[in-house]
């Protein structure tokens, strides 16, 4: 964040929050039977509830003005208790001719986070983000330089979904009025490690109106760098929305330093526990991984990649989605050459692996995949540290086959 320093060091991993205050407590954050309990609370018939909650999950406003069936000497103060401001919008870019909004939120205690909607022809994608920073310290990610500020309540997050859908209904966003269709936990923090209120919005999201927003399960998609033990926990607790798994490396060697949360859940793991929930929900699991020129994207480990896959479940379990590095300031690594790019592609699907280039919407404004982060102030000691860092992945990817 402006004016804090960044203090992990090469590959170490943060899982607990700097900060931790606690946003005020909302709406969003209770079951339907909850909300009725805290509205009776204040003396009102419990039915207020479902129309408090018909107002944020269907007409997704907050305004005290247009709740017009609930009693007006009541209205300010039930918004004030039930909608207290989480998010305050700071900046916003668009780019795609205006298919692509970035959006800078501030969150009630100063700390910043990002999310980004995307409008395609067939559907409207809102990337969210479940921490402002992140821990797992991935050195090609904008936000693994930021170190982990604090995790995100389940409001706060569902809050970006509700503004989104709310700027789309009042026809803010290039192509018409409309609502998210798909949620991706593709902004900026590790959705895993902040398990619980990402579990309670992932149910949010999915119950029908008015306990939620009532988006289908299979258009809710969770990414993780490879918490295995938190997907066997998902897993576990029936909530099935789309698994992506950010592997970037088929083998342990580069992958412990490409992403550091390897050393605790190697690439057998992650791959067992994805598996594990291909099985147990029928959903495919998305296979996410950024190639990066002369680091990644050898056609080797694309047949690597390939023998690990098919190992754990057969060519049909998974699909790969190979990303176009969005290089981040200070970084000389960049996106694969497009022939490289190409090959990597081929091979995989020369195996039975389904395989598709992800479009990189918004890197002109620094919206698209691993480049959300707000201002970083980076020590020199942190630069030296990272450039040895960068020699270290170097020297490991170029070792022989």
């Amino acid at each position: 964040m402006p004016g804090q320093k960044v203090a992990l060091a090469p590959g170490q991993l943060q899982l607990r929050p700097a900060r931790r205050g606690k946003p005020p407590a909302h709406l969003a954050d209770l079951t339907l039977e909850e909300r009725i309990e805290a509205v009776k609370e204040m003396g009102l018939p419990g039915f207020r509830a479902k129309q408090l909650s018909v107002h944020y999950f269907e007409h997704f406003t907050t305004d005290p003005e247009l709740m017009t069936d609930l009693p007006r000497e009541r209205r300010e103060e039930l918004v004030e208790r039930f909608f207290p401001t989480l998010l305050t919008p700071v900046s916003r870019q668009s780019a795609d001719h205006g298919a692509t909004q970035k959006i800078l939120w501030r969150l009630f205690d100063g700390s910043m986070v990002e999310s980004v909607l995307m409008r395609y022809s067939d559907r409207i994608t809102l990337c969210i983000s479940s921490e402002a920073g992140c821990g797992m310290n991935c050195p090609f990610c904008a936000t693994g330089q930021m170190g982990l500020t604090r995790n995100l309540s389940a409001a706060e997050i569902i809050e970006q979904v509700r503004i989104a859908n709310r700027m789309l209904a009042a026809g803010e966003i290039p192509g018409g009025t409309g609502r998210v269709s798909n949620i991706v936990f593709m902004g900026m923090g590790e959705p895993l490690a902040n398990y619980r209120p990402v579990a309670t919005t992932c149910r949010r999201l999915n119950a029908p109106a008015p306990e939620g927003f009532g988006i289908g399960a299979r258009h809710i998609t969770v990414s993780t760098v490879g918490l295995a033990p938190a997907v066997r926990k998902l897993m576990a607790e029936r909530i099935p929305v789309t698994l992506a798994v950010s592997l970037h490396a088929p083998d342990d060697a580069l992958r412990d330093e490409l992403v550091p949360i390897n050393t605790r859940y190697d690439v057998d793991d992650i791959l067992s526990a994805a598996h594990e929930y291909f099985q147990a929900t029928g959903r495919r699991v998305s296979i996410e991984y950024a190639l990066i020129r002369d680091i990644n994207d050898q056609a080797h480990r694309a047949q690597l990649l390939a023998d690990r896959l098919i190992a754990h479940g057969g060519a049909h379990w998974a699909h790969v989605n190979p990303i176009p590095l969005n290089p981040v300031k200070g970084s000389k690594w960049t996106a694969s050459d497009p022939l490289v790019e190409k090959k990597f592609v081929e091979t995989l699907r020369d195996n039975g692996i389904s395989a598709t280039i992800r479009d990189t919407r918004g890197s002109d404004i620094d919206g698209a995949c691993g480049q959300l982060a707000a201002e970083v102030i980076e020590t020199d000691e942190h630069r030296a540290d990272r450039e040895a860092r960068v020699a270290r992945v170097e020297a490991v990817a170029s070792r022989p086959e």
